[in-house]
């Protein structure tokens, strides 16, 4: 398959320096000092042409940082993107970019200009880049308006006179107005009910095939990706733990976080069975734990996980792994536990 999105070593860092008053107290000793979020850390992730990618995680793990550095909404700190159309490097190519990638927000309310008409919303960004004529931009809106399942008679309307699920087929509408290629989609069923979920993904899917579109699906709902997605990827304070393809990834989980997070999952199947958290909470991104960033909250961690970072190494075809537990040369005791997780995983 051909990638649409390459991406090697990707971390962005978010820090906020100490202002004037700040600097003025630590001259009397207050021993203030500038704060660095650690949002993404080293991420490599490759995303092929006409595929749906589930990028799965717990809130505050970086989802949504590495949705908007793909789009190129956000600057990397380190690491560099490669998109099919090119790089950055001129004005034209961001440009391009900008008609290439498109992102699709959670909350549509937010999102969405309410000073503006839906026609104005749907309509700006295509005449701004020359995509269709200010004469045929009121079609071109009614269009993008049946595809998505809208009443195009309603163009003329502002956002809040809209229900939340035809707010997220406006936002769709909008996305699809520039053509792009591929679509980012950051929570975007998170807020509305299961009944409207369901026709959102749908939608989704059929205009997947439709117009040949590509996919980075970001959610926290593992039933939502496991419908939509032909490949998951997990993170886990802003690193990937695990990536393989839906089939592999839901029968045959290798991580213990995912294993954890399969198994807390609801599921008709399992009628009685008592939720139990992941134990401990999750570390800060400001000081993030040394060696694997889940081990203080792995029940099967030893001496390795707190000192040397595991790296994602394969286990199967297309599947991906990065948990000391994987690798042949630890001791009894971790090869032991590895047992353990096969187990729980199956």
């Amino acid at each position: 398959m051909q990638p649409i999105v390459t991406a090697r070593g990707l971390t962005k860092r978010f820090s906020r320096k100490l202002d004037y008053a700040e600097k003025l107290a630590n001259v009397f000793g207050a021993g203030l000092a500038e704060t660095t979020v650690h949002a993404v850390e080293d991420v490599d992730l490759v995303i092929n042409q006409g595929e749906v990618v589930g990028l799965v995680g717990e809130s505050g793990c970086g989802k949504s940082t590495l949705g908007c550095m793909v789009t190129g909404l956000v600057t990397p700190t380190e690491g560099e993107i490669r998109w099919r159309e090119g790089g950055l490097d001129s004005g034209a190519a961001r440009q391009q970019l900008r008609l290439f990638s498109q992102m699709i927000f959670q909350d549509p309310m937010s999102s969405l200009n309410p000073r503006k008409k839906v026609a104005q919303i749907i309509g700006e960004a295509p005449l701004l880049h020359g995509l269709v004529t200010r004469r045929g931009v009121d079609a071109y809106v009614v269009e993008l308006m049946r595809r998505v399942g809208l009443d195009a008679s309603y163009r003329h309307r502002y956002p809040h006179q809209f229900s939340g699920g035809q707010r997220q087929r406006i936002s769709i509408a909008r996305a699809l107005a520039v053509q792009p290629k591929l679509i980012v989609c950051d929570e975007s069923v998170a807020s509305l009910d299961v009944s409207i979920q369901a026709q959102i993904l749908n939608q989704f899917l059929e205009l997947k095939e439709e117009l040949g579109l590509t996919y980075l699906f970001i959610s926290h709902d593992l039933a939502v990706v496991k419908h939509i997605s032909d490949r998951v990827v997990i993170m886990y304070l802003g690193r990937v733990v695990e990536s393989a393809p839906a089939e592999d990834f839901f029968s045959a989980p290798n991580h213990p976080y995912t294993i954890a997070l399969l198994r807390e999952a609801p599921s008709t199947e399992r009628r009685r069975q008592r939720f139990h958290p992941i134990e401990g909470e999750i570390p800060s991104p400001l000081h993030p734990p040394s060696g694997c960033a889940f081990h203080p909250r792995c029940p099967h961690a030893f001496d390795r996980c707190r000192t040397e970072r595991p790296t994602l190494r394969e286990i199967a075809p297309g599947h991906v792994s990065a948990c000391h537990l994987n690798d042949g040369h630890v001791g009894a005791r971790s090869m032991e536990t590895a047992q353990i997780v096969k187990r729980e995983g199956q």
